[in-house]
């Protein structure tokens, strides 16, 4: 028998705006009203499917070198380019743009810092 993913946490310096803000980035992840989150929280996160979890832990130190492990985003209703911009719109930041026409992707960086891919748009039964 195998494990299951059941949360991926992420280090942060204010769990709560994290949360607020990777809501707005992600579909199939949402806010959990029963947690009853508050900006001076340790711990707070976003409910995703299959009841997995994306969780922000305060931690007192500053992001210092880049993700060993980091989430790669797939656009199912804009193109990669037109998500890259309204997540930027939404104060991400550009850490390496590897786009090229067809292909490639975008590094984006969250509001602490941490890295994130956006890939090109979801095509039922394409693996790529």
């Amino acid at each position: 028998m195998a494990s299951r993913a059941s949360n991926f946490c992420i280090d942060a310096h204010d769990p709560y705006a994290q949360t607020m803000w990777w809501a707005q980035v992600l579909e199939d992840f949402r806010v959990d009203d029963s947690w009853e989150m508050k900006p001076d929280d340790e711990e707070c996160g976003l409910v995703g499917p299959d009841d997995r979890y994306l969780l922000f832990l305060r931690v007192p130190e500053s992001k210092t070198v880049k993700n060993r492990m980091h989430i790669c985003l797939r656009p199912t209703d804009r193109s990669r380019d037109e998500e890259v911009e309204r997540i930027l719109g939404l104060g991400a930041t550009m850490y390496d743009d590897r786009r090229e026409p067809d292909r490639g992707w975008a590094v984006l960086a969250d509001p602490e810092g941490n890295e994130f891919c956006v890939l090109m748009k979801y095509q039922p039964g394409s693996e790529s």
